[in-house]
């Protein structure tokens, strides 16, 4: 298929979406301006005549429960990628009612039904419909794997653990993997920062459910590599000789805020960035001794 083929068939899809779908609690697309370019670019009209560089992307709600009108109980996080339908879209599905590793199972399942039944095809009604007909199960394996609760003294709570991963991406282009990225980060109350382009770095520091969590949801999205190529476990010493607090999540921290941090982008594509530059910055955040993890070379 060529580019405006595949172009047709996003637009065709995203109206059939939006007559099925019309109002904004059950539709949400997150970007009009992209919706605008991929529909000048089918009719004509656009002022290059060129493949546009963004696509569109969308939120779809669903309720739980048709008595809850209160918020969604499921959302769909769609987008396309230039060769969709050739390639699968790229689908998030959050829900609060689902623990981390279920959230992780539902994707994998998703997936492979997609791959199995909807290859070279628009899919994403056949996404929205499958997680309908499947999240129950998922939300009911949740229920029952859930501990009960007990009360149990301070000594013999699980002791809290600060958590740094630095992932490694063969890439970072795609703007909806960035915003999720910078978006998921701050949800998660971690700091840190990315680097888009090729390669592609991510460090997040906090909590370690918080990093697990952010790690379950970046790896389930469509990458050609991603892995952790280190993390740091720091369990935290709460009792100091007066009782106070001596150490705390805030006080392991190296990084600020989260940030997408690019260093003098260049190459064909502007798609490389400078590794002089950023081994400065994690020189300056203490952290400079990761470039050799990364590269296998000692930076300067």
């Amino acid at each position: 298929m060529s580019y405006l083929e595949w172009a047709e068939s996003q637009l065709a899809e995203v109206e059939l979406l939006t007559s099925m779908f019309p109002s904004q609690e059950e539709l949400e697309i997150t970007d009009q301006l992209a919706l605008a370019e991929l529909r000048a670019y089918v009719e004509g009209s656009g002022l290059t005549g060129s493949p546009p560089s963004s696509r569109p992307q969308f939120l779809i709600k669903q309720k739980l429960d048709a008595a809850s009108m209160e918020r969604p109980g499921v959302i769909l996080s769609c987008a396309y990628p230039s060769e969709y339908p050739s390639v699968l879209p790229e689908i998030t599905v959050r829900c609060a009612n689902l623990s981390r590793a279920h959230q992780t199972q539902l994707h994998a399942d998703l997936n492979a039904y997609l791959i199995e039944n909807c290859q070279g095809e628009v899919c994403v009604l056949p996404a929205v419909n499958w997680v309908k007909d499947n999240l129950e199960l998922f939300i009911n394996r949740s229920l029952s794997a859930a501990p009960a609760p007990k009360k149990e003294s301070a000594s013999l709570r699980p002791q809290e653990v600060f958590t740094r991963l630095w992932i490694y991406s063969h890439h970072i282009y795609n703007k909806t993997k960035r915003k999720n990225i910078l978006e998921w980060s701050k949800e998660l109350g971690l700091s840190g920062f990315s680097m888009p382009g090729k390669p592609g770095i991510v460090c997040v520091e906090g909590s370690q459910p918080a990093c697990e969590d952010f790690w379950s949801r970046v790896k389930v999205l469509t990458w050609k590599k991603i892995m952790i190529r280190h993390r740091e476990d720091i369990p935290l010493d709460h009792q100091g000789e007066d009782s106070r607090t001596v150490q705390s999540i805030d006080s392991l921290r190296k990084f600020t805020g989260f940030e997408e941090a690019m260093f003098d982008p260049h190459g064909n594509r502007g798609n490389h960035m400078d590794l002089g530059q950023l081994y400065q910055f994690l020189n300056e955040k203490g952290c400079c001794d990761i470039f050799q993890i990364y590269f296998g070379i000692e930076g300067r």
